[in-house]
């Protein structure tokens, strides 16, 4: 079995942090490495790695380790100018980043080359919801899911609610559905929290990157009202993420609002053992995006005991049933109330999900690779 590690590979070579979507690649790879090999595409040529420099390189990015960037690019190198093709006829490929599936030299390669592909899709955001992503995304994504449905040979979903926008959208395009199976995803261990609190006051945290999806413009303007009704006796923003795209007007009032200038702490980056610990201390996770594909923050949180308050996703009931709050992603008095409820020392409702979550079971790697192998027999 070949495993596609350009995104990842990219992503290293730049400097960038791994993302959600990262995450998921580097545990394929940990799960894998050792009956996989590994492609990198690389100036339109396909590179295939012999198995043990494929273990050098699933080593390094599984580790995120900068450190081994000269010998990553010294064996590019040597693959791209004198390595032969490999026989890759018939071979499984697992694509699990969506990564070069908007490009025609993609679907050619797959055919010169015979392989089978497995492709991981993780959301028809772009698709569904233009508005939250890029310019222009949404045109290269139904590319993307075109290059699944007509020359995958199977497809790994993270929901069940991925899997009916799929096929939805495949019955829309009158394009065939492939054999699929559905694998919810698990999240990385962190490390025991530490026993104090970040801060001597409550707080709650929402995490991941600062986009328009995620609703970030709504709990800053909710913040500067509870500012004003609570003075000092305000709770804290925890805004854990880096900034994404099209988020000017959030950028404006984490940079430009003084009133709730002392009341939001933004971070771009944060250890394991950080997040740990904000989670852990937190009031709650607020997680009100408009959509998800999944919700990676959402599982974290309550795996760890941290109360939830999220919009009303079909994914989340999906994933964590009634455990959470649920509230509409436009109520804005709705979640104002809410998080002045959770901010109180003795409050019932947070009392009352704390009990919910002891009945939570967070879904695990062995269990969504338990299913993987299971579909890739078939």
């Amino acid at each position: 079995m070949i495993i596609d590690v350009t995104r990842l590979l990219g992503r290293l070579l730049k400097g960038r942090l791994p993302t959600g979507v990262d995450r998921v690649d580097i545990e394929y790879l940990r799960h894998f490495s050792h009956s996989c090999d590994a492609l990198v595409r690389y100036r339109g040529q396909w590179l295939f790695f012999s198995h043990d420099d494929s273990l050098k390189l699933f080593d390094a990015l599984i580790q995120h380790d900068s450190s081994q960037l000269w010998m990553i690019r010294r064996m590019v190198a040597w693959y791209y100018f004198f390595s032969t093709t490999v026989s890759s006829e018939g071979q499984r490929l697992l694509n699990i980043s969506h990564s070069g599936l908007n490009q025609e030299k993609y679907r050619q390669k797959l055919q010169q080359y015979r392989l089978k592909p497995i492709f991981f899709v993780h959301d028809l955001i772009p698709i569904s919801y233009p508005e939250y992503s890029r310019p222009g995304e949404d045109s290269r994504h139904q590319y993307r899911m075109e290059t699944v449905l007509r020359y995958g040979d199977g497809i790994i979903v993270n929901s069940k609610d991925t899997l009916v926008n799929l096929e939805v959208y495949a019955k829309d395009h009158s394009l065939p559905m492939l054999k699929s199976v559905v694998a919810h995803l698990a999240t990385a261990p962190l490390p025991s929290a530490e026993i104090q609190s970040p801060v001597n006051q409550p707080y709650f945290v929402m995490l991941g990157t600062i986009e328009p999806r995620k609703n970030h413009w709504l709990m800053l303007h909710i913040w500067r009202e509870i500012v004003e009704k609570m003075g000092n006796d305000a709770p804290l923003l925890i805004i854990i993420g880096q900034r994404g795209w099209e988020c000017e007007n959030i950028i404006d009032m984490l940079e430009r609002c003084d009133a709730i200038r002392p009341y939001v702490i933004e971070k771009s980056t944060c250890s394991d053992q950080e997040l740990s610990t904000y989670l852990t201390h937190a009031q709650a996770l607020l997680f009100p995006s408009f959509v998800e594909g999944y919700g990676m923050p959402f599982v974290e949180a309550l795996s760890m005991g941290t109360p939830v308050i999220a919009s009303d996703l079909s994914v989340f009931h999906e994933i964590a049933g009634d455990i959470p709050e649920y509230l509409d992603p436009l109520d804005g008095k709705g979640w104002m109330k809410m998080i002045i409820e959770y901010m109180q020392p003795q409050s019932d409702k947070r009392l009352e999900q704390t009990k919910r979550i002891k009945d939570f079971v967070p879904p695990t790697w062995d269990d969504h690779f338990n299913r993987v192998e299971k579909f890739l027999a078939i």
